[in-house]
């Protein structure tokens, strides 16, 4: 008695364990219950092949987000997300949507042992492909019928459990033949099926008592194009169909609808294959773009010889012409050296010829089209403009040449002749030597000035003596002294305080601050500025610019109204009373 008495505390104990645990389970948990039309339809959580749904609808689940997806083959698989709450019941109820009706020969069958109520899946793991679980395809005796019947073809079988793959493994499967797969052992043996040979058009799904057939349909695709030929760049539209295909790509864009279009922009001769996969095998539509990525090019000159000719700054000849261009199936056009154009187009162009210096001439510009497309089509066309003419000396760079007071004392006093002043009739020189190919009449007239200092009687054959250096410098440099004539004014003609410093305003050389600086000695400019020579070209007229040479090494000993003295500097000397300049 006392150990029944044991037995039965126990017994009631452990019924309260279990309860207890039940209760506490479910209050972390919630619970799913489906239901669903057809009853035979496959459940599949997060992922897990689990049963079907007749006989296994009820799911304890942990609180939170679960994916559910429910398959029976003749039927558009569904795919829901569910929220359970913890303690809470949820109820799922769908009705899945036939699609297609029947299915036609000719036919093979496979049957499949020892799996139970696992997933069956033909061509692919996930529940699109699913076509019913090993309950289903088991039996073949008299009239009970549970068989899967496919096309004739291979197939790759996956038989999965929960997370598992029970079986894998490839299945040959000839017309009117019987295929059996023993799992987990593999293809057991392949028997002749009679039945088979009698099928005509037998539908997709159909249960009875003890007994179910599904016959799996063969994909279709079909691809088409609008326009097959094309231009590089020219768009062409792509069409597609497909049944019985849950996995539809097309290459090489990858991936799409199992139906639709598209629109494409090849950039060279592309075939795109549509391939539709599904249950009952693959089917295969193709449609090939040819694409021209060639490109047509011309460019031409009108006319290919141009004349030029300028004397000095002003342009007397300049001539013209037309550059004129085409390019067909071009993306990119460009013509060296003007840049991007337009694919076609014309433009006058007037040419300047890169020679500068006086002289002929004769320079050829070439222009080169370049076009290429995105399909790596490219051509190169390229045309000659021939340039003639010549280019004539204008007006002669020149400024006057200052002097320091009193000086030359004599015609052999070169020293008086300071560098800043040399280095100026040295450009001259230059200048004038290539004026003189072009004029060779032409004459440089050098006129002497000395400041108001001093009798007239002194300073003219001062400022005599003044134009006679420069000239001599001047034929040193190798200007030919038939063409240099020379004059001198003495203090006449001096220039005034008012015209020096309108002078100094003009200097673009001065900064405001040296302006300012030097025109508080306005009184020694003014004489500085009169101790010149100053330069006038005899064929034009043109005089040589009054500019002081203010940033000169030397420019001290030029503007000290009392002659030279030692030591440099900017500062001007005081004012002294002089015989002469």
């Amino acid at each position: 008695m006392r150990y029944k008495g044991q037995v039965s505390r126990l017994i009631a104990s452990t019924v309260m364990f279990v309860a207890v645990v039940g209760i506490s389970t479910f209050a972390q948990n919630g619970k799913l219950n489906i239901h669903v039309t057809p009853k035979q339809a496959y459940v599949f959580l997060d992922g897990r092949a689990i049963s079907e749904a007749s006989k296994h609808h009820s799911f304890n689940l942990s609180a939170g987000d679960h994916k559910i997806e429910l398959a029976n083959y003749g039927y558009q698989p569904v795919t829901r997300t569910v929220t359970i709450t913890a303690g809470k019941t949820t109820d799922l109820k769908v009705d899945l949507e036939a699609v297609g009706k029947t299915v036609s020969g000719p036919f093979g069958a496979i049957a499949i042992k020892g799996a139970d109520r696992d997933a069956v899946l033909l061509n692919g793991k996930t529940p699109d492909f699913f076509v019913g679980h090993g309950d289903e395809f088991d039996t073949d005796f008299l009239w009970w019928k549970q068989e899967l019947v496919v096309p004739p073809g291979t197939y790759q079988v996956t038989v999965q459990s929960g997370e598992k793959d029970v079986w894998a493994g490839s299945v040959d499967v000839p017309s009117d033949q019987r295929v059996i797969v023993d799992i987990p052992k593999g293809v057991r043996k392949t028997t002749p099926w009679k039945r088979g040979e009698k099928l005509g058009t037998i539908p997709r799904f159909k249960v009875g008592e003890a007994s179910a057939t599904v016959a799996v349909a063969k994909p279709t695709a079909e691809l088409s194009a609008t326009t097959a030929q094309l231009n590089c760049g020219d768009a062409s539209e792509l069409k597609w169909t497909s049944t019985d295909a849950p996995q539809v790509e097309i290459t090489p864009i990858g991936g799409v609808a199992v139906s639709g279009d598209q629109t494409v922009q090849p950039k060279q001769t592309t075939t795109y294959q549509l391939t539709a996969v599904g249950p009952g095998g693959t089917a295969t539509s193709s449609a090939t773009l040819n694409v021209n990525t060639a490109v047509q090019a011309d460019l031409t000159l009108s006319p290919a010889e141009i004349h030029y000719k300028r004397v000095g700054d002003e342009v007397v000849e300049d001539d013209s012409t037309a550059l004129n261009w085409t390019a067909s199936n071009a993306s990119a056009v460009s013509i060296d050296p003007v840049g991007a154009v337009d694919s076609s187009g014309s433009r006058t162009l007037t040419i300047t010829p890169q020679k500068s210096d006086p002289g002929s001439v004769d320079e050829t510009v070439t222009y080169t089209l370049k076009a290429t497309n995105e399909c790596g089509g490219a051509e190169t066309r390229t045309v000659a403009l021939h340039i003639v003419g010549t280019i004539e000396p204008g007006a002669l760079v020149m400024r006057s040449v200052y002097f320091p007071t009193d000086r030359p004392k004599t015609l052999k006093s070169e020293a008086a002749l300071l560098p800043s002043e040399q280095d100026t009739l040295k450009t001259i020189a230059e200048e004038f030597k290539k004026y003189l190919a072009f004029k060779p009449d032409a004459h440089l007239v050098l006129s002497g000035h000395a400041d108001r200092r001093g009798p007239q009687a002194y300073n003219k054959p001062l400022s005599a003596r003044r134009a006679e250096l420069a000239k001599r410098f001047l034929v040193e440099q190798g200007v030919p002294e038939a063409n240099i004539d020379t004059q001198a004014f003495g203090k006449e003609n001096n220039l005034t305080e008012d015209q020096v410093k309108q002078l100094l305003d003009q200097d673009t050389n001065l900064s405001a601050e040296e302006r300012q600086k030097v025109v508080k000695k306005l009184g020694n400019l003014v004489l500085a500025y009169n101790r010149r020579v100053d330069l006038t070209l005899s064929s034009t007229g043109q005089e040589s610019a009054r500019v002081y040479p203010f940033n000169t090494d030397d420019f001290a000993r030029l503007v000290d109204r009392n002659g030279p003295k030692k030591g440099n500097g900017v500062v001007l000397a005081a004012e002294t009373e002089r015989t002469g300049d």
